[in-house]
């Protein structure tokens, strides 16, 4: 077998493991199978990671980084929160929602794994950590977007992240549950709205941004 820098092997894993997440979820995805997914010997996986949970955390990882890679591309921060948040949700569900449906499943399998794990060592650590990192990313945006179009917003960047995460959440495991893009696509319209509002980004110094 050719040899294959690290860094690479534990991409090469992690898109494997996501993939066999996807399709047949956390019990599904044994070691043995994303070996076999990746095309490497069962031995060289756990070389790379000795524990299914270790691989599990980089498949966090990987996910949360698909996530700040995709709202990126055409932000524009210095047009304000409210673009940021509207531009955000609306390329994120078009790109990671709607025909990746696996994917989001997979994530919420992830953390209902860990919750159910919680009282063991470590067991609630990776909800914790994909939770977390989902609300960082959303705060920090928000939080960037307010500080270069010069605004402040009604409430902080941490609780913005949290409602945001929360909303698109919800409308996920519906979206999931009975699959209507048209439906959805309103509600998410109309929750972006709602989040504007309470956010109330306004120019600081000034009034609320039309």
């Amino acid at each position: 077998m050719a040899h294959v820098a690290a860094v690479e092997r534990e991409k090469q894993i992690v898109a494997a493991a996501i993939r066999v997440l996807s399709r047949a979820g956390v019990a599904g995805a044994t070691t043995r199978a994303v070996a076999a997914e990746a095309g490497i010997p069962l031995g060289t996986l756990h070389y790379v990671f000795p524990s299914k949970d270790r691989m599990l955390e980089a498949v966090v990882a990987a996910a949360t980084d698909e996530v700040l890679e995709t709202v990126r591309v055409g932000m524009e921060p210095g047009r304000g929160v409210a673009h940021a948040l509207r531009h955000g949700v609306s390329v994120f569900w078009d790109r990671l929602v709607e025909g990746r449906t696996g994917l989001q499943i997979m994530q919420f399998e992830l953390a209902m794994y860990s919750a159910r794990r919680a009282g063991t060592a470590g067991g609630d650590g990776l909800a914790r950590s994909q939770f977390q990192r989902y609300t960082a990313l959303l705060g920090e945006l928000c939080e960037r977007a307010a500080r270069e179009a010069g605004e402040r917003c009604a409430v902080d960047a941490d609780t913005l992240g949290r409602l945001v995460l929360a909303v698109l959440d919800g409308l996920i495991v519906q979206y999931v549950a009975e699959p209507d893009p048209e439906r959805a696509r309103r509600d998410l319209d109309r929750a972006t709205t709602m989040l504007i509002g309470y956010a109330d980004p306004r120019a600081v110094g000034g009034s609320a941004p039309s």
